[in-house]
């Protein structure tokens, strides 16, 4: 898809219409062809350019008619956002500008009136850089203004900046957390994360004792979110679970105005608690969630509704509830269709395993033929983690479905492609487990033999030993289950209860 279709397919027929009306008050000659293109943007660019070409004299002329109309478009869109937008940010900004322009016209009394609103609105929603453009704007004309000291401005200013600093620290060690772990993703390097985090905290002087805004806390969370994926370790974070909560708690009046990280907090929160195994703690905050979704018209909904879903689903299923937690999954993706791709990717393979875990093969391998990409595709867009995840669904699925030599397969490839990461990333359990899984796949008798069965057994007690992570202990549970000739969803559900039971008894 191309940049006009892309830009194209972001308006509504209001604001297509809208646009129209533009190009018809900015074009000064009938036969610009702007309009006509627009139109045309329906249709694919290979149509949209043989029929322009048709009469037209060069492919010079077309592409500079595509260039106007993306250039105008542009424009519309940015003066179409400027002029909707109600959002307290525009109303500082418009309220910052306007008292220069008093400024300018010696209107200094009203100039001031103007720069104490935005002050107000831009405090309320803790905007430090809106309000660091307020206090220069207020020291710069405070010469006008001699009934208020000059010294009270400045000290508003220094601990303004104090916090503006602390927010670009955190917004620069962030950026670089997200950009290393996508080039992780991509390139499927394997760096010690903990090492990166800490590294990172250190060069850029980041500081987690200091005051948290909403957007603060998001972007540790996110950190922490990561940390805790990478390691299958959910313990490692609880203290910003923790201290996420009581802040949260407190700070009712910015709720929101900060919705959109008010949301996301509560989603890492309801994710900590469900891979905990605390799935009542984890539907509580979820229940938050989609409260919040609800508000300013929704504004959010479909940015989150499918990770909301997500974590719905899984604590339904691990509460027992498998088949509330199918139809969840089920209308998730027959609703959302258009959502975001990796959101999709997240939902089909839970489906699949909730299928795998009630001996739905056909079901399962239904949905797991439209993860249709290569294993190098899913580690690049989704990650290395998901991709291995996936693979091991998949193999376990070939296992339930008695395709032998697609199994064989698929455990050979996993090994030439994975074996090396896993054990370097210290997670043996994912090797060892392999290798049970294929001695059961070329000889399953051998689940019958007293000494397979106590090698599960004790592995199963290892592993419990190590870090606890849901999903983890899900996997486990398809291999316990044909050690003790149990359906794998009874298994499973029984596993986890003495898996988390000691922690949370």
């Amino acid at each position: 898809m191309n940049a006009l279709q892309e830009i194209a397919n972001m308006m509504n027929e209001i604001e297509k219409k809208a646009f129209i009306s533009y190009l018809s008050k900015k074009n000064k000659r009938k036969d610009t062809g702007n309009i006509e293109l627009f139109n045309s943007l329906k249709t694919d660019d290979i149509k949209i350019k043989n029929n322009f070409l048709e009469g037209k004299k060069s492919l010079d002329a077309y592409h500079a008619l595509r260039k106007r109309l993306y250039d105008s478009m542009i424009d519309f869109m940015a003066n179409r956002s400027f002029e909707n937008d109600t959002s307290q940010e525009n109303a500082v900004l418009r309220l910052i500008v306007v008292s220069r322009l008093f400024f300018e016209h010696k209107l200094t009394k009203t100039a001031f009136k103007c720069l104490a609103k935005a002050e107000e609105i831009a405090a309320s929603i803790e905007h430090f850089s809106l309000l660091n453009e307020i206090y220069q704007t207020q020291i710069q004309f405070a010469h006008f203004n001699l009934s208020e000291p000059i010294e009270k401005i400045i000290q508003k200013f220094k601990a303004n900046k104090k916090q503006l600093e602390y927010e670009e620290q955190l917004n620069l060690g962030y950026a670089v957390l997200r950009r290393e772990l996508g080039a992780i993703y991509h390139e499927g390097r394997i760096v010690d994360f903990q090492a990166l985090i800490k590294n990172t905290i250190e060069t850029h002087g980041i500081s987690l004792k200091q005051g948290l805004t909403f957007k603060s806390l998001y972007q540790i969370l996110f950190i922490a979110n990561e940390y805790a994926s990478i390691n299958n370790d959910f313990s490692l974070i609880q203290p910003f679970v923790i201290k996420s909560y009581h802040f949260i708690s407190k700070k009712n009046e910015l709720k929101d105005r900060h919705l959109y990280y008010h949301i996301y907090i509560l989603y890492f929160i309801a994710n900590f608690y469900f891979r905990s195994g605390q799935f009542t703690e984890s539907l509580n905050y979820l229940d938050l969630m989609f409260n919040e979704l609800q508000k300013q018209s929704g504004k959010y909904y479909q940015r989150f509704c499918l990770r909301h879903f997500l974590l719905l689903a899984f604590n339904q299923n691990y509460l027992g509830n498998a088949e509330k937690a199918i139809e969840i999954a089920e209308k998730a993706l027959s609703s959302n269709k258009k959502a975001d791709p990796n959101d999709l990717n997240d939902i089909r393979l839970m489906l699949i395993v909730f299928y795998v875990q009630q001996n739905a093969g056909a079901k399962a391998a239904k949905e797991m033929a439209k993860l249709n990409h290569t294993d190098s595709w899913y580690e690049k867009k989704m990650g290395m983690d998901w991709a291995i995840k996936k693979c091991l669904v998949e193999l376990l699925l070939h296992i339930q479905q008695e395709n032998t030599e697609l199994a064989l397969s698929r455990i050979k490839s996993f090994k030439r492609r994975y074996k090396k990461y896993l054990l370097t990333v210290n997670e043996e359990r994912v090797v060892h487990y392999l290798l049970f899984v294929e001695q059961y796949v070329m000889k399953p008798e051998i689940i019958r033999t007293t000494k397979f069965q106590k090698a599960i057994e004790d592995f199963i007690i290892v592993a419990q030993n190590g870090p606890k992570d849901i999903l983890i202990m899900s996997f486990l549970s398809w291999l316990v289950a044909k050690v003790r000739l149990k359906p794998t969803y009874e298994t499973t559900l029984n596993l986890l209860e003495t898996y988390f039971f000691t922690e949370h008894s």
